[in-house]
């Protein structure tokens, strides 16, 4: 058995994708076309103490038990979730709430080097599995001009830390180092590798 066989492992196996992202979607296709989607709504709540870098595995566990629950699942289901965030000193970055907060995500990002971190949980026959996967992103310097017309764009409104990397946020970013997919919001190696474990 390979990864590169886990579509047809899963065509008999309800596959439920906890999320309405456009792009968590795009990238499960690449593993199995067979899924559902069922995003998760409930409050997302952060215990006190997590350092921000882990608080992704965290919340990503409380989707897929939401949605756990809500699907009532047989022993053919499997659930994933995930969760991502951008941290700068141990500080979380999450989708802006406004232009003007946006514009202040990309202003303490210039120049810096930040990490995103994309928690990961599956749920199959009874057992929930998680982990995590990151990357180190450096930005360019980026002047107030460069940020008032990304901002512009309307792209950061609905990213974690205002920037979609696989769109014109790409334009800002001058080197990653670890896991691409993980900043895009699903981080495809390691859900390869949980599958692979939990169908054998």
């Amino acid at each position: 058995m390979s990864v590169f066989d886990l579509g047809k492992r899963l065509t008999d196996k309800r596959v439920i994708l906890a999320s309405a992202s456009p792009r968590r979607k795009e990238l499960l296709a690449y593993i199995t076309d067979n899924f559902e989607i069922e995003p998760a709504y409930g409050e997302e709540i952060i215990p006190e103490g997590y350092t921000a870098f882990f608080v992704p595995v965290e919340l990503a566990e409380q989707k897929c038990r939401e949605v756990v629950e809500r699907c009532k699942p047989d022993d053919d289901t499997i659930v994933i979730a995930c969760d991502t965030a951008v941290v700068l000193d141990n500080r979380l970055y999450g989708k802006p709430k406004s232009t003007s907060d946006a514009k202040r995500m990309l202003s303490e990002l210039s120049g810096k080097t930040h990490f995103v971190s994309s928690g990961l949980c599956v749920y199959y026959k009874g057992r929930y599995r998680k982990n995590l996967s990151s990357a180190s992103v450096i930005f360019n310097e980026l002047s107030e001009a460069d940020i008032d017309a990304y901002v512009a764009t309307g792209e950061p409104m609905d990213k974690a830390g205002a920037y979609g990397i696989q769109g014109l946020g790409s334009l800002m970013v001058k080197k990653i180092v670890g896991d691409y997919y993980s900043i895009v919001g699903l981080p495809l190696n390691l859900l390869a590798k949980i599958l692979d474990e939990v169908l054998k």
